[in-house]
This record gives structure tokens, sequence and C-alpha cells, in this order.
């Protein structure tokens, strides 16, 4: 079965036609799937529209929240009531076209187990794509994982990733790299990107500085998630390192002057280093310290988490 997984705010217009079009683009392909819509704290019609496809469809069923919490919240929701061997996020203004669907199963027969849209021809403001692509080129120099697309909302992904992959905040953008970083195969295909028919972009150019946040959150996720002492300890003795050469510099000029009188007499304190030197050595104590502190709370959250990913198993029958 595949799983497809809408998350809903405020698009009562679209939601007819959508199911419609994911109906016949399956069922022409003879694809066994359900469709869970996750209202995420709409103001207009759209759960009493979705509680009306659900009631006329079995394969069609809706989770509510009670207020707006989020992409990734509906789509952890539509997650954890997937049944669905393969699980497909599809937005639903009808930008992404349910023709693709197939495409998509047809790509993941080849072996991947996350394929990822690449909207090659995108119909959206200019202010909205050349941002985009910078952001594209980012994730991919800083995560190794180069994808064309990573904001494309229509992704194919095995249910395996929904149950090892933890998404929060704005992460959902970063599914295909944090599922790379567990050892799955990810990959891309081209989608048809259509025009908006209804409503308005919940998005703006604020987005794309949260994204820029979120993107460090999981570099330092995927480099550091389990090691956190490696990176603060790093810099911690780095900025620790370089305000006892301070100090040390200071005192022989100190010993210098007062004691071999080889250099003409000056207080110590008036020299900026000095201040230099203490701020530094503060920062680096405080960084290692955090460090300490971020590998105790490791130590003892990481039993409540796998940190390997198994692909398969076998034992004598």
């Amino acid at each position: 079965m595949l799983s497809i997984i809408v998350p809903v705010f405020n698009e009562e217009e679209s939601l007819a036609e959508l199911r419609r079009q994911i109906e016949t683009s399956c069922s022409k392909n003879q694809i066994d799937y359900e469709i869970i819509f996750v209202d995420d704290g709409s103001s207009d019609q759209s759960w009493a529209i979705i509680a009306g496809l659900a009631r006329d469809d079995e394969r069609i069923s809706g989770i509510r929240f009670r207020r707006n919490f989020g992409k990734a919240a509906a789509l952890t929701a539509g997650m954890d009531a997937a049944r669905g061997e393969w699980i497909m996020m599809m937005d639903a203004d009808l930008q992404d076209d349910p023709e693709e669907i197939p495409q998509f199963l047809a790509k993941s027969a080849e072996g991947y187990q996350v394929v990822n849209g690449w909207k090659q021809r995108r119909l959206d403001p200019w202010h909205k794509v050349y941002p985009s692509r910078v952001f594209n080129w980012m994730i991919g120099r800083l995560t190794g994982l180069k994808l064309h697309d990573h904001n494309c909302g229509l992704k194919l992904f095995h249910s395996d990733v929904a149950r090892e992959i933890h998404i929060y905040g704005e992460l959902h953008r970063f599914i295909p790299v944090l599922a790379a970083a567990r050892g799955f195969r990810v990959t891309e295909i081209p989608v048809n990107h259509r025009p908006r028919e209804f409503g308005y972009s919940k998005y703006g150019i604020i987005r794309f500085l949260r994204g820029f946040l979120d993107l460090l959150t999981v570099v330092f996720l995927i480099a550091y998630g389990q090691r956190p002492q490696h990176m603060l300890g790093a810099i911690g003795l780095f900025f620790f390192a370089v305000g006892i050469a301070g100090f040390s510099y200071l005192s022989l000029l100190w010993i210098g002057m007062n004691v071999f009188h080889l250099l003409p007499e000056q207080p110590i304190g008036t020299r900026p280093l000095l201040a230099y030197s203490t701020a530094a050595t503060i920062l680096g104590a405080q960084a290692m310290s955090l460090g300490l502190l971020a590998e105790l709370i490791v130590a003892n959250t990481v039993q409540n988490r796998a940190t390997f990913s198994i692909r398969e198993t076998v034992k004598h029958e």
C-alpha cells in the first residue's frame, strides 16, 4: 500500500479535486493507496470537506490539529497513522501533480528508499526561485547530499525511513538528508510543477532564514549529534589555548620588566591583550563545559533511540 500524506492549511478549494486526481492516477496504474489528510489548524471549511471525503471513501482518513503546529508536525502525525509500506508527502495546493506517483514508485523499485522531487521548471516568483537555488547549493555543500530541490513538497520514502528519522520544527525539508545520514539510498526525479490555482502561498522570505538555521541544526545533528564534545570541546580548547598564550606572553613581559629590568616598566593592566586573553579563557572554559553537559545529555538519552540503522537480518532456520 502507498500512504499519501497531505498536510492541509486553508485549502478548501483544492481538496476535492486533489482527491479526484489521486484516485484517477492510482486507479489507472493499479496502485493500492490511502490518503491521510492532516488539517493543520485551518480556519476555513477544509476539515468539513475532509470529513465528507472520508465518509464517502474508506481509503481516506483525516487528522485535525487543535491549532496550527506546522508542516513537520502534520507529516509526523500522518506517518504515525500511515499503514503503507511506502509513504508519499504531497502538498494540498494542486501544484504537485498526482500523475507523478507511478514514476516515484518505479524509481523506488531500483533500490532507493527515498525519492525526492525536482521542480525542474518551477512556476514560482523569482524572489522564491533564486534564494531556493542558493539554499539547495548550500545544503549540498554542507551535508554532501547534492539534490536540485530539497524544498520540493513531493517526496516518496519507505516506511523504514519514517520509523528511523525524527522531524520537528521545519526539518521536513531535510528528510532526504537525514535519511542519507542513516544510510538509506536517496535519489531525485524531475516532476511537473503546476501553477497555483487556489489560495495563496503560506511561505515568505522569512522561510529562507529559518531554513538556514535549520540547516545548521541538521549539519550539527549529522556530524556531532552523538559526540557534541568533539565540536564544542575543539572550539573551547582553541579559545582556551589563545587565552593561555596571551597570559603567558603578558607574564614574560612582566618578568622582563620587574625582575630582570630588560624592558621599560609599563602596567600590564593597561594592555588590551589582558582583556582579550581573559575573555578567550572564559569562553574556552564555557564551551568545554557545555560540551561535557551535552555529552551527559546524550549518554542518558541515547538509550531511547538506536544510533544505527539495520538494513536486513539473516538467521539459521
